[in-house]
């Protein structure tokens, strides 16, 4: 059965590292009227997996290279070496527009204590509609993805081989998703550079 660690939980020190963006979370969708206000939402683990420890503050992203539009990075968050790489949207939407929401990245993570190899993850910035699919467009290719929380996940695993191949060769992925608040989100990703930030990080996580 494949573990899946979702998306790193210090994810706040990444951005910071990567983009320069301040830590504190930016505002999440107004509720619904005559709904209760809610907490920022958590990162619960997608299901079926035994939650991780949680790492040390010290477990800092390190910028490897920046390769266009995708940087590579190494952490060892609770000791465990893991690397990545990572990249935000060049266009965010969401329908009704202007919609606020945390920024969102997608990531391929490597982890060699795990024996996981080149997973990908999308954060959406807000949490997705309770058991909806969103999906990732490359090319003429879609993806299925399964979520939880913020996040997704391809959802068929044998189609992650194939799935990284494809954007390897691509120009761009179209990510699309839908709010727990019923907005509908379409981020693009520019693949330019994830060729060569993958390279590097397989070469850090051997």
């Amino acid at each position: 059965m494949r573990i899946r660690r979702g998306l790193p939980v210090f994810l706040s020190l990444l951005v910071a590292a990567a983009f320069a963006v301040p830590a504190v979370a930016q505002q999440q969708e107004p509720p619904a009227a005559g709904a209760p206000s809610r907490r920022p939402p958590v990162r619960p683990r997608p299901p079926r997996e035994k939650p991780a420890p949680t790492p040390a503050a010290e477990a800092k992203p390190t910028l490897l290279a920046q390769y266009s539009a995708w940087g590579a990075y190494t952490a060892s968050p609770g000791g465990k070496k893991i690397c990545f790489a990572i990249a935000k949207p060049t266009t965010a939407e969401t329908k009704p527009p202007n919609r606020p929401r945390n920024p969102p990245y997608m990531f391929v993570t490597t982890r060699p204590d795990d024996k996981v190899g080149n997973e990908v993850s999308i954060e959406i910035g807000y949490p997705f509609k309770s058991g909806s699919e969103a999906s990732a467009q490359v090319g003429t290719t879609t993806f299925a993805l399964y979520t939880q929380g913020d996040g997704a996940w391809i959802k068929n695993k044998a189609e992650e081989a194939h799935m990284v191949d494809t954007m390897r060769q691509g120009e761009t992925a179209v990510v699309k998703g839908e709010s727990s608040r019923g907005t509908e989100t379409t981020d693009t990703y520019s693949l330019k550079g994830l060729s060569e930030a993958l390279d590097r990080v397989a070469k850090e996580c051997q």
